[in-house]
């Protein structure tokens, strides 16, 4: 007893303080806790750090007396997390680092700086409430409401959701099945800031806190259990699907346009897509852009394909699309039968600003990193191919996947989702893995396999519970050869409900912070 008093004595040290600090010392201590939390996401996953770091947020609202003060409090702390968490997004920059150095601060800083803005709001619309119990439940409720505007103001940018800390464990991935990301992420938040009850000093008040924060974190795991448990064992699924090989090729960015390697790229392409392949492989699939020249033009390019391609199968690949008049480009894949002709595409319809073209173009004057000169186009939007003999598919290329709710189409639902990517960018980062981890997500919510091909990694197959089957690390060539995953046995509520569940979710947490700020003497 005597060791827990002395630890309860150094937390009741530590609300203080949280609650005291002030001016520069606050800020500091603010961006280095938003810097540590981003430990809590892939690849570290050590997700039990929101514990530590989110009541500590809540305390530091305790001592406002300002309403720009609270504002600053998010701000600072959520700027640290964008920061550390993005700090990849700079590889990009450094590529072609004679052209585009001047990027990497304005997009280093100024981008967590921009984003850092929702972190702000949500301090500021919890220390409206009174009481830390009702400022926990009212952040977590801010912080998830506006990750969810971040997911859909100016284009979006879903990426590093408090739920996603979550993404390392496949139980607690499950949540996502009903509840989507955004309602995944309001659950990790819950948990995560009722343990700040601890400062209200009733010893009910704080025993609820901590019994609700675990009963939160118990409750999802045992439904993710509950689910996997009438699951297929991972793979047995995968006994009668279609054979598919990926290739990742692992061609350094730097090389990956050169006029000096585009006849060695293609030829590593082919060498590899029939290197020691089984007869019941049907589909090859190469990465985004592994054709970095006009394929779906290139006659002599497409009969050399053809020659690798299994019998009665394809090649889907990523290749740029062209028309001349007006000139215009696409991130596009292609699908290629086996007597080299052209059977479907596919345009990516989710571009990514100033890697495919420059929002505001007129007043930004601020080049695209991508080659050429022309901005890409968009595409129409999410489309479901469907081939002969192939269950039907939903192409995303790169980041698109990363879209909760807007990867399928939803009048002809696919059976899988196939997603072509090229991290190669950013190099040996944290990038890839908050990629991949993102995607897994999308396995989860529609109850459909996802397969990845990424031109250096990381390639995987992940089955539609969100398990990983089988995965190429970053940074190695390799092949890849297994059969498509079946469907999970019934749509989740998420693909059915979309974030109708959350928004409920959303409401109540709102409703139930506001009850508790006016009857704050009672807590």
């Amino acid at each position: 007893m005597t060791a827990i008093a002395a630890a309860a004595a150094r937390l009741d040290g530590l609300i203080l303080w949280c609650g005291t600090v002030s001016g520069w010392k606050r800020l500091f201590f603010l961006t280095g806790l938003g810097a540590l939390l981003t430990l809590g996401l892939p690849p570290a996953d050590q997700w039990w750090l929101l514990y530590a770091c989110f009541p500590v947020l809540v305390w530091c609202l305790a001592g406002c007396t300002r309403g720009r003060t609270a504002f600053a409090i998010g701000w600072w702390f959520a700027f640290g997390y964008f920061v550390i968490g993005l700090y990849w997004i700079n590889n990009a920059f450094l590529v072609f680092a004679a052209k585009y150095w001047f990027l990497v601060p304005i997009i280093g800083l100024g981008l967590p700086a921009i984003l850092a803005l929702f972190g702000g709001g949500a301090t500021l619309l919890a220390w409206h409430c009174r009481g830390p119990v009702a400022q926990a439940i009212g952040l977590a409720a801010a912080w998830a409401g506006l990750e969810w505007l971040r997911g859909h103001i100016f284009t979006g940018f879903p990426w590093n959701l408090a739920g996603h800390a979550w993404s390392g464990d496949v139980t607690l991935m499950q949540t996502a099945a009903w509840l989507g990301p955004y309602g995944m992420s309001l659950l990790v938040l819950l948990s995560a800031t009722l343990p700040a009850g601890w400062a209200a000093g009733k010893p009910r008040t704080r025993w609820l806190s901590l019994g609700s924060c675990i009963l939160i974190v118990a409750a999802c795991w045992s439904a993710g259990a509950a689910r996997l448990a009438g699951a297929p064992a991972a793979g047995a699924m995968s006994d009668a699907g279609i054979g598919i090989r990926i290739v990742q090729a692992n061609i350094p960015q730097s090389e990956k346009w050169k006029r000096d390697y585009l006849v060695r790229n293609f030829e590593r392409h082919l060498d590899m897509s029939t290197r020691d392949r089984p007869d019941w492989i049907r589909i090859v699939v190469w990465p985004e852009t592994a054709t970095p020249f006009f394929v779906i033009d290139d006659h002599p390019a497409r009969s050399r394909i053809a020659e690798i391609i299994p019998p009665d199968g394809y090649l889907m690949t990523g290749t740029p699309r062209r028309q001349r008049q007006p000139a215009q480009i696409w991130n596009s894949m292609a699908v290629i039968d086996d007597s080299g002709l052209v059977a479907a595409s596919y345009d990516k319809f989710h571009l990514v600003p100033l890697g495919e073209y420059v929002p505001l173009k007129s007043l930004l004057p601020l080049p695209k990193v991508t080659a050429g000169a022309l901005d890409y186009s968009a595409g129409p939007g999410p489309q479901t191919l469907v081939l002969p003999a192939v269950p039907p598919v939903s192409p995303l290329i790169c980041y698109e996947i990363i879209f909760p709710g807007a990867v399928t189409d939803r009048s002809r639902p696919p059976a899988w989702l196939l997603n072509l990517t090229n991290d190669a960018w950013y190099g040996l980062s944290a990038g890839p893995y908050q990629h991949l981890a993102t995607a897994r997500l999308r396995a989860v919510e529609l109850g459909i396999p996802l397969i990845r091909a990424a031109n250096t990694g990381i390639s995987a197959v992940v089955d539609s519970y969100g398990r990983i089957l089988d995965r190429i690390p970053l940074d190695e060539a390799g092949i890849m050869d297994f059969r498509l995953p079946a469907p999970a046995s019934a749509t989740p509520w998420y693909g059915r409900f979309g974030d109708g569940p959350f928004a409920g979710l959303l409401l109540l947490s709102a409703v139930l912070a506001g009850l508790i700020s006016r009857q704050n003497g009672r807590f």
